[in-house]
């Protein structure tokens, strides 16, 4: 074929191919002319609705805002989410219908350790996005998968903080733990042992409870027995509540309770009263009411319109600062978006993109954030120990 009829050939056949092309990219999931969708299967109810609901809230209210502004690139955000109570094969569930049937473009801000456990083949056999899932567990750092997307610093971050704290600065070292019997519970557990084990210490207890109950008699019994100067608490809102109620009527009076983030900071001071001075609780974002960190105050701004009155609050900031991570990365993305050059987007953001809360992610690291806040109650209110851990 001559030259020039060669070239005219490979014309005429792109202008063929485009239609099907632009077909493509159009109905690509959860990808439209003028949305975009994305699924979350979270805990609006059950035992854990403490975090799910709110991070749902928070995340909903930036996507909210910037919907108002028009959106990302020409495109509106779709959150569609739906209610897992906290339960792994609700989870399951969700998650393919979000998949198959909604086709959404991601799976964003799924809640909890055990959910994401089962939900983690899923992402892997639909090679789909899993973002900002609430949790700081292991098996979503390592080994590395580049699906994967996590805010928050790992469950392990947060339990060196606490162990270093209590033994370093509070000169501990008997040291007992209550945490969820799964894999939430079992992460937190081994976290605390490699921070003991670091200073050469051994946990002196262990109680746990199943996930969804409040049956923490037996735990609270073998915990008891050990007359432990701390107790380090995985669980989630309402057992943990109960454990230290329980604990400080039976007679530990004198022990300090230190609890990682997975629990309703807020609300403590309201249902343990004087019993919530002196409880230790890691954090992975910033005191809420901060006005000083800019982050902090874009949230308090944007988000009082609509929930005047739950500002001070980790999990909505967390929810909020999640959702303005994808956003940035929509953005960075431009409107040629696919799953390819979204993930590579996240992996060239700057360290000030949330500009207040530095982050840090590559093609080799996907956690956002590393920083851990040690916070406490004194006279009913929650103030910082320190800075930063």
């Amino acid at each position: 074929m001559k030259p020039g009829l060669k070239s005219l050939f490979f014309l005429i056949l792109a202008l063929a191919l485009f239609p099907i092309y632009t077909v493509y990219i159009k109905t690509q999931n959860g990808i439209k002319d003028d949305k975009i969708i994305l699924g979350q299967s979270t805990a609006m109810t059950g035992s854990a609705f403490s975090l799910g609901k709110p991070f749902h809230d928070g995340a909903s209210a930036y996507f909210d805002y910037i919907n108002s502004q028009g959106g990302v690139n020409g495109r509106k955000i779709e959150l569609i989410t739906y209610d897992d109570k906290y339960e792994p094969s609700l989870a399951v569930e969700n998650s393919l219908k979000l998949i198959k049937q909604d086709k959404v473009f991601a799976l964003f801000g799924e809640m909890g350790t055990p959910t994401s456990k089962v939900v983690l083949d899923v992402v892997n056999k639909y090679k789909i996005p899993y973002l900002t899932p609430y949790t700081g567990a292991e098996f979503l750092r390592e080994p590395f998968n580049p699906l994967l997307i996590n805010f928050r610093a790992s469950y392990y971050a947060e339990a060196e903080a606490l162990v270093k704290y209590l033994v370093e600065k509070l000169k501990m070292n008997n040291i007992a733990i209550f945490y969820q019997n799964d894999s939430y519970g079992k992460t937190g557990l081994k976290g605390v042992e490699i921070a003991l084990k670091k200073r050469n210490l051994e946990l002196s207890a262990k109680g746990t409870y199943v996930r969804n109950t409040l049956s923490i008699s037996t735990a609270l019994n073998f915990i008891k027995k050990a007359n432990p100067e701390a107790v380090i608490i995985i669980g989630v809102h309402k057992p943990s509540v109960h454990f230290i109620k329980r604990a400080k009527k039976e007679g530990l009076n004198n022990t300090v309770f230190a609890s990682i983030s997975a629990i309703w900071s807020e609300h403590l001071a309201d249902e343990l009263k004087e019993d919530a001075n002196g409880l230790i609780i890691s954090q992975v974002v910033p005191l809420p009411c901060s006005l000083s960190n800019p982050a902090v105050a874009e949230y308090n701004e944007i988000f009082q319109k609509n929930h005047p009155d739950e500002l001070c609050n980790f999990v909505f900031l967390e929810g909020f600062l999640s959702a303005k991570l994808v956003v940035e990365a929509l953005k960075l993305s431009g409107k040629s978006l696919d799953i390819e050059s979204f993930i590579r987007s996240f992996e060239q953001l700057p360290k000030d993109a949330l500009d207040g809360v530095e982050i840090g992610l590559s093609e080799s690291d996907h956690q956002a954030m590393d920083s851990i806040y040690l916070t406490t109650f004194k006279d009913g209110k929650l103030i910082a120990i320190e800075e930063k851990k």
